[in-house]
C-alpha cells in the first residue's frame, strides 16, 4: 500500500479514537443533574458530542506520541482545548457575532435551544477547560497543570483567539493587507492550534529552547488550515461543509483568498504544508500521526 494511502487511513482512524476519547470524557462532566440546569448540559452536548473533526486534542495527543508520553493525560489536555474551542464556537455563532443558523451540520446552540442558553453554554465550556487541566489527572505535577492553565489563557484570551476574533470584528469594511490577514488568522484560529503542540510539550518536560521545531509547524499547519478554510468559503459545499459558506465575502472581509487569488492561495497552502512536515525532520515514524494531519489540510471539504 504506498504510504499517502497508509497514512490517511491511520489519519481516520486515529482522528475516531482520539474524538470517541474526547467526548466520553466530555460525557463524564455533562450528566443532566436533574434540576433546572438540565437544558444547559443538553446544550452543551448537542454543541460538543459527535459533533466536529476534535483536531486539536488529536495534535496534542499526536505531538504526545513524539515523547513517548501516555495518551490519557494527553487526552485530557487535548479536551481541554476543545472546550475553549467549542466556547468559542457558540458565542460566535450568537446574533450579536455572526449570526448563523448552522454548525457541524447541526443548529447552532441558540437556534436550537435559546440565546441565554447558548451564552450559558459557552461560559461553561471556557471554565470546564480549566477545571480539567486543574485536575491531578492531568498531570501529577503542580508546576507543569499551572503551566498548562497559564498558557491556555494566553492563547484563547487577549493575545491569542480573543483578541484575534476582535480584529475579526473590526476589520469588516477594512482594507488589510496580507499582514493584517495573517496576524489576524495567527491569533484567531493559529493561537489555540500552536498551543494544542505546546500543551504536549509541556506534559513531557520540553525545556523552552527544544519546543522551536514543534512552534514551526503549528506556525506554518494553523496558515495553512485558514488558507484551507479560505477557499472552502469560496467554493466549497456548504452540505459537506456543515455551516454557512462566504460569510467573508458577504461581509466585505479580506482573506487570503481575496488577496491572492484560488491558485495563488492553493499553492501557497501547499508551501505550508510541506514547511510544517519540515520542522519535523528529526522525528522517525512518531511523527507520521502528524505529518498526516497536515497532508489532511489541503484535502479537506469541511
Amino acid at each position: 500500500m504506498p504510504t499517502e494511502v497508509r497514512e490517511k487511513v491511520s489519519l481516520k482512524a486515529e482522528a475516531a479514537r482520539v474524538a470517541e476519547a474526547v467526548d466520553a470524557l466530555f460525557l463524564t462532566y455533562l450528566k443532566d443533574p436533574g434540576d433546572g440546569r438540565d437544558q444547559l448540559f443538553a446544550a452543551m452536548r448537542h454543541a460538543a458530542i459527535g459533533a466536529g473533526k476534535k483536531l486539536r486534542p488529536l495534535l496534542t495527543v499526536a505531538t504526545a506520541r513524539l515523547f513517548a508520553l501516555d495518551e490519557a493525560p494527553a487526552v485530557r489536555a487535548g479536551a481541554a482545548i476543545e472546550a475553549v474551542h467549542v466556547y468559542s464556537l457558540i458565542h460566535d455563532d450568537l446574533p450579536c457575532m455572526d449570526d448563523d443558523d448552522l454548525r457541524r451540520g447541526r443548529p447552532t446552540v441558540h437556534k436550537a435551544y435559546d440565546e441565554a442558553t447558548a451564552v450559558l453554554a459557552g461560559d461553561c465550556f471556557h471554565d470546564l477547560a480549566f477545571e480539567i487541566l486543574s485536575d491531578p489527572a492531568t498531570h501529577e505535577d503542580p508546576f507543569v497543570r499551572s503551566e498548562l492553565i497559564l498558557e491556555l489563557a494566553r492563547s484563547s484570551g487577549l493575545h491569542g483567539m480573543g483578541g484575534g476574533q476582535m480584529l475579526d470584528l473590526a476589520a469588516e469594511g477594512q482594507t488589510l493587507d496580507m499582514a493584517g490577514v495573517t496576524r489576524l488568522q495567527q491569533l484567531k484560529t493559529g493561537a489555540l492550534i500552536e498551543y494544542a503542540l505546546e500543551a504536549a510539550c509541556i506534559m513531557g518536560r520540553i525545556a523552552d529552547e527544544g519546543r522551536t521545531p514543534y512552534r514551526g509547524y503549528a506556525r506554518d499547519l494553523g496558515l495553512a488550515f485558514q488558507i484551507a478554510d479560505d477557499l472552502l468559503d469560496e467554493g466549497g459545499d456548504e452540505a459537506a461543509a456543515g455551516k454557512r459558506l462566504h460569510k467573508d465575502a458577504d461581509a466585505g472581509k479580506a482573506t487570503f483568498v481575496s488577496l491572492l487569488g484560488v491558485d495563488r492561495a492553493r499553492q501557497q497552502c501547499a508551501m505550508l504544508v510541506d514547511q510544517a512536515k519540515a520542522h519535523l525532520h528529526g522525528h522517525g515514524e512518531e511523527a507520521d500521526l502528524l505529518r498526516a494531519i497536515a497532508d489532511y489540510v489541503l484535502e479537506r471539504d469541511r
